[in-house]
Order: C-alpha cells, then sequence, then structure tokens
C-alpha cells in the first residue's frame, strides 16, 4: 500500500470519527438542555402550586402575574402578596416537590419586602430530619415591593449529570475507540516507517557486503593464476587487497552482530578503569591512513584532568571511533575534525566537532534512530548501514552517560558526550 492511499484512508477516518463525535456531543448537548428545560419547568409548575396555595391560605384572591422568576440555573424567585410562616413554607415546598419528582435537596429564603433583607433561611436535607439554618449562596433578589422566596437547589448539576449517564456511558466509549483508533493508525505508520527502513537496510546491507565478497572473490581467482607467482609484486597486491577487504567485511559483520546483541539484552558492560584521553590518542592513531587518504586533519584538546572512566574499554572505544568515522564520510572537502575534553561536577566531556555537510533540525531528530542515515542527495557515496549512532547513544547510556548534538546545515556537527568519572 503506497503512501497516497494511507493518506486517503486515515483523512477519511478521521473525517468520519470527527463527525461521529461532533454528532455525539450535539445529542449530548441537546439532551442536556432537554433535561434542565424539564427540571426547570417542574420548579415553575412547582413553586406556582405553592404560591397558588398561599393565597388560599390567606384567602387572597388577587390575580399573580408571573409569580415565579428564574434568576440562575439553579436559584428561583416566588412572589406572594402575603407573610407566611417558614416551616409552613417548607412544608408545602416539600409536598410540591414530590408531587413533581424533585426529590433533590434544596434550600429555601424568605425575604422581608421592607428592608429587602433575608428574614430565615433553611436547608432542606431529605436524607435527614435536622434543620440548619444556613444563609443562602446567593445575593440575589426581586425588585417588587412585596413579600417573595427564594429556592436554592445546589446539586441540579449533579441530577442533570445523573439523567444523562446512558449518554456519558457512550461518550466514553467513543472516546475510548477514538483513542485506539489514533494508537492503531499511529501504530501502522510506525510499522511502515519501520518496514521502509529495515528494507532500505537490507538493500544497503546487501550492498556494502557484496562489495568486499565480489573483490575478495575476484582477487583469489587472479591468484588461482600459476602465473602470479611469477609477478611478486602484483601478487603482494592482490593478497593486500583480500586482507582489507576481509577485514572491512569482518567490521561491517561485527556492527551488525554488536547491535543484534543490543536488541536482545542489555549487555554487561565491563568494569575497567579506561583513560579517555589514552583511548581518543589510539583511535585517532588508527585513523591516520584515512585522513591521510582524505587530506583530513584531528586536532586535539585534551584539557580533563580526571579523564579515567569505569566502563568497557572496548565499547568507549568503539563510541570514539563511530564518532570519528562518521565525521569522515560525511565531509565533502578535506575533513577537519576537533577533539576536545573537559571535566563538569563528576563527569568528563567528550567533544567532537567537524566541518561536514551537518544536519537539519527534522534530521537531528531522527540521527539516533537505528537504520537511520543522512540523506546526502542523489550521490549514495556514504558507505554505512545507519547503526553507528544508535550504537554509540545506547552504550553512552549503558554508561549512566548522555550524548547531545548541536548542527547546522553546511556547517558542521558537533557531538558531545558526557561519562561519569571513576571517583577518587
Amino acid at each position: 500500500m503506497n503512501r497516497k492511499t494511507i493518506r486517503i484512508i486515515i483523512f477519511l477516518a478521521l473525517f468520519t470519527i470527527i463527525g461521529v463525535f461532533s454528532f455525539q456531543v450535539f445529542w449530548v448537548k441537546k439532551a442536556y438542555n432537554i433535561k434542565d428545560k424539564q427540571f426547570n419547568d417542574r420548579v415553575h409548575v412547582a413553586l406556582s402550586n405553592v404560591v397558588h396555595e398561599v393565597q388560599k391560605l390567606n384567602k387572597d384572591s388577587a390575580a399573580l402575574y408571573e409569580p415565579v422568576k428564574q434568576i440562575t440555573s439553579n436559584y428561583y424567585l416566588a412572589f406572594t402578596n402575603d407573610t407566611l410562616h417558614p416551616y409552613v413554607l417548607e412544608s408545602m415546598l416539600k409536598k410540591e416537590f414530590n408531587d413533581k419528582n424533585l426529590d433533590y435537596d434544596f434550600e429555601y429564603i424568605l425575604y422581608d419586602c421592607f428592608n429587602d433583607s433575608i428574614v430565615f433561611g433553611n436547608y432542606v436535607d431529605l436524607n435527614s430530619e435536622e434543620k440548619n439554618l444556613v444563609k443562602s449562596s446567593t445575593g440575589q433578589n426581586w425588585n417588587k415591593a412585596s413579600h417573595y422566596f427564594g429556592v436554592y437547589f445546589p446539586s441540579k448539576e449533579q441530577y442533570l449529570f445523573n439523567e444523562l449517564d446512558i449518554w456519558v456511558v457512550s461518550t466514553a466509549f467513543l472516546l475510548l475507540v477514538i483513542v485506539f483508533f489514533t494508537y492503531t493508525i499511529w501504530v501502522i505508520l510506525k510499522q511502515k516507517k519501520l518496514s521502509e527502513i529495515r528494507t532500505d537496510f537490507i538493500n544497503n546491507m546487501t550492498h556494502e557486503l557484496k562489495t568486499p565478497i565480489s573483490t575478495i572473490s575476484l582477487s583469489s581467482e587472479v591468484l588461482t593464476n600459476p602465473n602470479i607467482t611469477k609477478d611478486p609484486e602484483r601478487l603482494s597486491n592482490y593478497a593486500t587487497i583480500i586482507k582489507e577487504e576481509t577485514e572491512r567485511l569482518k567490521n561491517q559483520v561485527e556492527k551488525v552482530l554488536q547491535m543484534a546483541t543490543l536488541d536482545k539484552k542489555k549487555v554487561e558492560m565491563g568494569k575497567d578503569e579506561v583513560d579517555m584521553h589514552e583511548a581518543i590518542q589510539k583511535t585517532v592513531t588508527g585513523f591516520e591512513l584515512i585522513l591521510n587518504a582524505n587530506e583530513g586533519k584531528i586536532h586535539t584538546d585534551l584539557k580533563a584532568k580526571k579523564p579515567i572512566v569505569k566502563g568497557d574499554k572496548t565499547h568507549l572505544t568503539n563510541i570514539l571511533f563511530n564518532l570519528i568515522d562518521n565525521a569522515i564520510k560525511y565531509s565533502q572537502r578535506d575533513p577537519i575534525i576537533e577533539i576536545s575534553t573537559e571535566n563538569h561536577k563528576d563527569g568528563i566531556y567528550i567533544r567532537v566537532r567537524d566541518n561536514g555537510i551537518g544536519m537539519t533540525k527534522e534530521e537531528q531528530k531522527h540521527v539516533f534512530e537505528k537504520f537511520y542515515r543522512v540523506p546526502t542527495g542523489n550521490k549514495h557515496d556514504v558507505k554505512g548501514f545507519g547503526i553507528g549512532l544508535n550504537y554509540v547513544r545506547r552504550i553512552v547510556r549503558q554508561h549512566q552517560g548522555k550524548i547531545q548534538l548541536k548542527s547546522q546545515l553546511k556547517s558542521g556537527s558537533t557531538f558531545r558526550v558526557y561519562l561519569p568519572t571513576l571517583k577518587t
């Protein structure tokens, strides 16, 4: 399946999910508004009935226009012409709320119309017979020169959400579906990327291994010619070629085996006392022939006063080898490499700076990933499997260290490795 098809499928799937989720939100909101309206209507009817009962009790036949007013979402005021005993009002409210299936705790408040102040307030807990005098949490009132009372439902929102339980559950399931779908898409894309990287790695490895094998095969064929013994210089050249290509093949196979070992389990690191300055000098010496062939130079500035690190000497040396090898590979002109060290707190910083092609910010995000290779355009003259820097990072971490990268396109790269030093 090509990238275009995958993108279309993902787009359609996302479009569908966003559409379904939008409809879900719409209907949940609509259901909430319906429940809210039903609640308000029942409260209005109940309070209107209470007002009429108060009028009957006081033998007041005056018609009241809009006796009930909703101040906030859960706070209501009811207008009466006459005063009323608080507990008589409470009894009426309980009866009407019970008839209208409004079995929720509420607070009622009586106002004095002359000074517009609260004269009595009580919280009615339907699960308890106790009555506690409370002060209303609202400061709302009604600008009418008459008696009125207020009713407040503190748990209205909780009631509405309880009424929407099926909608809440369905929304939760929908969110889980979206999360699993997103995760599935992420896994598919990641697996596709890994598949492409592995395919590229296999193709590259095939090419890298085939080249020395072909060279060794041709050289061996020449050496089988009986007349080759008559030309000692030619014999020596072909023997040297076989030796060099065999060593190259051995190094390539070892790199692959190292990564395979690291993938299977955490490799036990040695506990040697390694002088990093000595390791740097030996590694630099090993690159002299390659540098001379490429007209390159390595400058060292080893200032660390405590260069001793406890760890695996072979792997620590491989770190330096890979960093220097990369610096040479990715240099389009005469490679100039600077290696410096300095101590910081309980460790040593090793900097390897080159004048190579550098990297973009996007390339820097992936450069430590296994099999990733920085693209060099249409030319494929950079040899390797794309496992060197991944190996470096993993070994540094196993030594409780860290590695950082600073790079700019066409301006080279700087790798900074921190390793804890041996405590004295």
